[in-house]
Protein backbone atom coordinates (compact mmCIF):
# COMPACT_ATOMS: atom_id res chain seq x y z
CA UNK A 1 0.00 0.00 0.00
CA UNK A 2 2.79 2.39 0.94
CA UNK A 3 4.58 1.59 -2.26
CA UNK A 4 1.43 2.26 -4.29
CA UNK A 5 0.81 5.55 -2.56
CA UNK A 6 4.40 6.61 -3.17
CA UNK A 7 4.11 5.73 -6.91
CA UNK A 8 0.83 7.62 -7.22
CA UNK A 9 2.35 10.61 -5.46
CA UNK A 10 5.34 10.68 -7.76
CA UNK A 11 3.05 10.48 -10.84
CA UNK A 12 0.88 13.34 -9.60
CA UNK A 13 4.02 15.34 -8.85
CA UNK A 14 5.30 14.73 -12.39
CA UNK A 15 1.99 15.89 -13.84
CA UNK A 16 2.12 19.00 -11.75
CA UNK A 17 5.66 19.70 -13.05
CA UNK A 18 4.63 19.26 -16.67
CA UNK A 19 1.96 21.86 -16.20
CA UNK A 20 4.37 24.33 -14.64
CA UNK A 21 3.87 27.91 -15.88
CA UNK A 22 7.56 28.20 -16.93
CA UNK A 23 7.15 25.23 -19.29
CA UNK A 24 4.08 26.84 -20.87
CA UNK A 25 5.93 30.15 -21.42
CA UNK A 26 8.77 28.33 -23.17
CA UNK A 27 6.37 26.59 -25.53
CA UNK A 28 4.67 29.90 -26.33
CA UNK A 29 7.99 31.52 -27.19
CA UNK A 30 8.92 28.66 -29.50
CA UNK A 31 5.57 28.92 -31.27
CA UNK A 32 5.98 32.69 -31.66
CA UNK A 33 9.49 32.27 -33.10
CA UNK A 34 8.24 29.61 -35.49
CA UNK A 35 5.46 31.92 -36.65
CA UNK A 36 7.94 34.75 -37.21
CA UNK A 37 10.24 32.50 -39.25
CA UNK A 38 7.33 31.33 -41.40
CA UNK A 39 6.14 34.89 -42.01
CA UNK A 40 9.68 35.98 -42.92
CA UNK A 41 10.01 33.11 -45.40
CA UNK A 42 6.67 33.89 -46.99
CA UNK A 43 7.63 37.57 -47.25
CA UNK A 44 10.88 36.75 -49.04
CA UNK A 45 9.04 34.46 -51.46
CA UNK A 46 6.47 37.18 -52.07
CA UNK A 47 9.18 39.80 -52.64
CA UNK A 48 11.03 37.62 -55.14
CA UNK A 49 7.78 36.91 -56.97
CA UNK A 50 6.98 40.63 -57.22
CA UNK A 51 10.47 41.41 -58.51
CA UNK A 52 10.18 38.69 -61.12
CA UNK A 53 6.66 39.63 -62.16
CA UNK A 54 7.16 43.36 -62.47
CA UNK A 55 10.85 43.23 -63.61
CA UNK A 56 11.91 45.68 -60.93
CA UNK A 57 15.58 44.76 -61.27
CA UNK A 58 15.50 45.47 -65.00
CA UNK A 59 13.69 48.76 -64.45
CA UNK A 60 16.28 49.76 -61.86
CA UNK A 61 19.12 49.01 -64.28
CA UNK A 62 17.44 50.88 -67.14
CA UNK A 63 16.82 53.90 -64.93
CA UNK A 64 20.54 53.99 -64.08
CA UNK A 65 21.38 53.86 -67.78
CA UNK A 66 18.93 56.66 -68.48
CA UNK A 67 20.47 58.78 -65.72
CA UNK A 68 23.99 58.53 -67.17
CA UNK A 69 22.65 59.03 -70.70
CA UNK A 70 22.03 62.70 -69.95
CA UNK A 71 25.22 63.24 -67.91
CA UNK A 72 28.33 64.83 -69.37
CA UNK A 73 30.29 62.35 -71.48
CA UNK A 74 33.66 61.28 -70.11
CA UNK A 75 34.82 59.19 -73.09
CA UNK A 76 36.58 60.27 -76.27
CA UNK A 77 35.92 59.15 -79.82
CA UNK A 78 39.18 57.25 -80.40
CA UNK A 79 40.94 57.14 -82.86
CA UNK A 80 39.47 60.41 -84.15
CA UNK A 81 40.04 62.01 -80.73
CA UNK A 82 43.06 61.35 -78.53
CA UNK A 83 43.73 62.22 -74.93
CA UNK A 84 46.85 64.03 -73.67
CA UNK A 85 50.05 62.06 -73.04
CA UNK A 86 52.49 62.56 -70.21
CA UNK A 87 55.95 63.92 -71.20
CA UNK A 88 57.32 60.77 -69.57
CA UNK A 89 55.23 58.46 -71.72
CA UNK A 90 57.23 55.48 -72.98
CA UNK A 91 56.20 54.65 -76.50
CA UNK A 92 57.90 53.54 -79.70
CA UNK A 93 61.69 53.75 -79.70
CA UNK A 94 63.64 56.21 -81.82
CA UNK A 95 67.23 57.21 -82.53
CA UNK A 96 67.86 60.96 -82.62
CA UNK A 97 70.17 63.17 -84.64
CA UNK A 98 71.84 66.50 -83.97
CA UNK A 99 70.48 69.55 -85.82
CA UNK A 100 73.35 69.09 -88.29
CA UNK A 101 72.01 65.67 -89.23
CA UNK A 102 74.80 63.77 -87.47
CA UNK A 103 73.73 60.74 -85.45
CA UNK A 104 73.82 61.25 -81.71
CA UNK A 105 74.67 57.65 -80.85
CA UNK A 106 78.34 57.18 -79.91
CA UNK A 107 78.16 53.37 -79.71
CA UNK A 108 78.97 53.22 -76.00
CA UNK A 109 76.60 50.22 -75.73
CA UNK A 110 75.33 51.26 -72.31
CA UNK A 111 71.75 50.76 -73.49
CA UNK A 112 72.57 47.26 -74.68
CA UNK A 113 74.22 46.42 -71.36
CA UNK A 114 71.46 47.83 -69.16
CA UNK A 115 68.50 46.34 -71.07
CA UNK A 116 66.91 43.74 -68.74
CA UNK A 117 65.12 42.03 -71.64
CA UNK A 118 68.27 41.84 -73.81
CA UNK A 119 66.26 43.33 -76.66
CA UNK A 120 69.05 45.58 -78.03
CA UNK A 121 71.88 44.44 -80.31
CA UNK A 122 74.63 46.88 -81.31
CA UNK A 123 77.66 46.58 -83.56
CA UNK A 124 80.07 49.49 -84.00
CA UNK A 125 83.25 50.51 -85.73
CA UNK A 126 85.72 53.36 -85.41
CA UNK A 127 85.74 56.10 -87.99
CA UNK A 128 88.76 57.77 -89.54
CA UNK A 129 88.45 60.73 -87.15
CA UNK A 130 88.60 58.37 -84.17
CA UNK A 131 84.90 58.59 -83.25
CA UNK A 132 82.79 55.49 -82.89
CA UNK A 133 79.48 55.01 -84.66
CA UNK A 134 77.09 52.12 -84.90
CA UNK A 135 76.94 49.93 -87.97
CA UNK A 136 74.07 47.96 -86.51
CA UNK A 137 71.44 49.00 -83.99
CA UNK A 138 68.58 46.52 -83.64
CA UNK A 139 65.73 46.42 -81.13
CA UNK A 140 63.42 43.43 -80.83
CA UNK A 141 60.19 45.18 -79.88
CA UNK A 142 58.58 41.86 -78.97
CA UNK A 143 61.08 41.53 -76.11
CA UNK A 144 61.04 45.14 -74.94
CA UNK A 145 59.32 45.77 -71.59
CA UNK A 146 59.34 49.59 -71.96
CA UNK A 147 61.21 50.13 -68.72
CA UNK A 148 63.04 53.19 -70.09
CA UNK A 149 66.47 52.05 -68.85
CA UNK A 150 68.01 52.51 -72.30
CA UNK A 151 66.90 56.13 -72.42
CA UNK A 152 68.13 56.82 -68.88
CA UNK A 153 71.52 55.21 -69.52
CA UNK A 154 72.24 57.07 -72.76
CA UNK A 155 74.73 59.91 -72.13
CA UNK A 156 73.80 61.85 -75.29
CA UNK A 157 70.00 61.33 -75.40
CA UNK A 158 70.33 59.29 -78.58
CA UNK A 159 67.92 56.43 -77.86
CA UNK A 160 64.55 57.53 -76.54
CA UNK A 161 61.05 56.20 -76.15
CA UNK A 162 58.88 58.55 -78.15
CA UNK A 163 55.22 59.57 -77.94
CA UNK A 164 53.94 57.14 -80.57
CA UNK A 165 51.87 54.23 -79.28
CA UNK A 166 50.12 53.27 -82.49
CA UNK A 167 52.58 50.85 -84.06
CA UNK A 168 50.62 47.60 -84.19
CA UNK A 169 51.73 45.27 -86.98
CA UNK A 170 50.46 42.17 -88.74
CA UNK A 171 53.74 40.25 -88.72
CA UNK A 172 56.48 39.54 -86.20
CA UNK A 173 59.21 40.72 -88.56
CA UNK A 174 57.79 44.25 -88.61
CA UNK A 175 58.56 44.56 -84.90
CA UNK A 176 62.25 43.82 -85.39
CA UNK A 177 63.54 47.38 -85.69
CA UNK A 178 66.85 48.14 -87.37
CA UNK A 179 68.90 51.32 -87.35
CA UNK A 180 67.15 52.83 -90.37
CA UNK A 181 63.73 52.32 -88.81
CA UNK A 182 64.82 53.86 -85.51
CA UNK A 183 66.38 56.89 -87.24
CA UNK A 184 63.19 57.32 -89.25
CA UNK A 185 61.18 57.36 -86.03
CA UNK A 186 63.54 59.95 -84.58
CA UNK A 187 63.20 62.22 -87.59
CA UNK A 188 59.43 61.89 -87.50
CA UNK A 189 58.93 62.62 -83.80
CA UNK A 190 61.90 64.90 -83.08
CA UNK A 191 59.78 67.94 -82.22
CA UNK A 192 57.70 66.12 -79.62
CA UNK A 193 60.69 64.19 -78.26
CA UNK A 194 62.79 67.35 -77.78
CA UNK A 195 59.94 69.13 -76.02
CA UNK A 196 59.34 66.19 -73.68
CA UNK A 197 63.05 65.97 -72.82
CA UNK A 198 63.16 69.68 -72.03
CA UNK A 199 60.17 69.45 -69.72
CA UNK A 200 61.66 66.43 -67.98
CA UNK A 201 65.22 67.72 -67.65
CA UNK A 202 64.65 69.16 -64.17
CA UNK A 203 63.82 65.72 -62.80
CA UNK A 204 66.65 63.70 -64.34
Amino acid sequence: VLAGQALQGSTNHGLRLSGHPFSTMKDDKEREQLAKDLSRDWYSVFERSINTLFLTEMVRGLSLTLKYFFDKKVTINYPFEKGPLSPRFRGEHALRRYPTGEERCIACKLCEAVCPAQAITIEAEEREDGSRRTTRYDIDMTKCIYCGFCQEACPVDAIVEGPNFEFATETHEELLYDKEKLLENGDRWETEIAENLRSESLYR
